[in-house]
């Protein structure tokens, strides 16, 4: 070979090489190179209504990639629109392309933190979870109104917020209405372990016994340290035969939560809740109780109290008596104070 062809072919070989360099890097930049710069961890939530574009324009906009273009490569090449996966994804600065759309075209979504709160209805529960879920709170809503999934787990219309322990659990955001109730049978079981159960079996209590006399003992106290005192002073009440005369079901019954003052005419009313006019417990809790709540009972306090009324001061807690006089002294305190600050209903 002689000089001349040397030399082209050397060029040929060089110029190649320069475009194979310069093709690798330009990969490298587009999948390999930091291109996601959030200003901290961002979450694209896929729901089922997405489409490629509409995940592209999400990713676009909470990801503030310096190129778009690595993403758009990798979604043509592995045909990311008919494998579009639900779910919560993360975005984290100084991210690639490539480790990005992989999370997103595999399903593999962050895990979220969902709180159950101790709320007063199952709509308010339902709502709650459907705001930090993808489930519809509607779906949420027909399983618990269905009778035969109440049956099927031993409960009846007025006990299935026992079902709920209020706490907060790692799910995926994407889970559906199945497994969000199979996740709650889990930590139902979970919390009512043979220990508690043995505690309400001394007390002479079913679980969803100790879940509605919870539930009163919550709506009367916020004061977690009183909370085992009241319980005692209505399982003495239980005990004895005594009517629970428990205000806050009145305002269950009455569906009034915010009344301040109970009168004889809210006593009149005629519901299975009204506990002045029907003995023993109401049908079932009037909130879903907190595991607090829940140990309250468990572990009530012993003492011979069968009445309290609310202190004076509206500190929240209670003056406790175990004899009629001493309660309407303490009684009497009370609707003074009312009455001073002019509080009728």
């Amino acid at each position: 070979m002689d000089k001349k062809k040397k030399r082209i072919l050397l060029e040929a070989l060089a110029f190649i090489l320069l475009i194979g360099i310069a093709g690798a890097g330009t990969v490298y930049y587009y999948l390999f190179a930091p291109q996601f710069h959030p200003q901290k961890t961002t979450y694209i939530y896929v729901d089922r209504d997405d489409t490629a574009d509409s995940i592209y324009n999400k990713v676009k906009a909470q990801g503030n990639p310096n190129s778009f273009i690595g993403f758009k490569w990798m979604s043509q090449w592995r045909d990311y629109p008919l494998n579009i996966h639900t779910g919560r994804y993360a975005i984290r600065p100084g991210e690639n392309v490539y480790h990005v759309f992989s999370r997103f075209y595999r399903g593999y979504q962050e895990p979220m933190n969902l709180t159950i709160g101790s709320v007063r209805t199952l709509d308010k529960l339902a709502r709650s979870v459907g705001k930090q879920l993808m489930i519809d709170s509607a779906e949420i809503a027909a399983v618990m109104n269905d009778s035969l999934f109440r049956q099927r787990l031993g409960y009846e219309k007025e006990t299935i917020a026992c079902l709920f322990i209020p706490e907060t659990y790692q799910v995926y955001w994407d889970m559906s209405v199945d497994d969000f109730f199979k996740r709650m049978q889990k930590e139902h079981q979970k919390f009512w372990n043979q220990e508690r159960r043995n505690k309400a079996q001394a007390i002479g209590m079913t679980p969803e016994e100790v879940c509605t006399l919870a539930s009163i003992v919550e709506e009367e106290t916020n004061n977690n340290p009183e909370k085992p005192m009241v319980a005692g002073l209505y399982i003495n009440r239980l005990h004895t035969g005594m009517p629970l005369q428990a205000d806050p079901t009145i305002k269950f019954a009455l569906q009034d939560f915010g009344l301040r003052r109970i009168s004889n005419a809210h006593l009149a009313i005629d519901s299975p809740y009204n506990t002045y006019r029907n003995p023993g417990l109401p049908p079932g809790p009037i909130r879903i109780p907190s595991p607090i709540g829940l140990d309250a009972v468990l572990n009530y306090t012993r003492h011979n109290y069968i009445y309290m009324c609310a202190k004076e001061d509206f500190s929240g807690t209670h003056n406790f008596a175990s004899n009629y006089a001493d309660h309407m002294k303490n009684a009497r305190k009370y609707w003074k104070a009312l009455n001073e600050r002019k509080i009728f209903n």
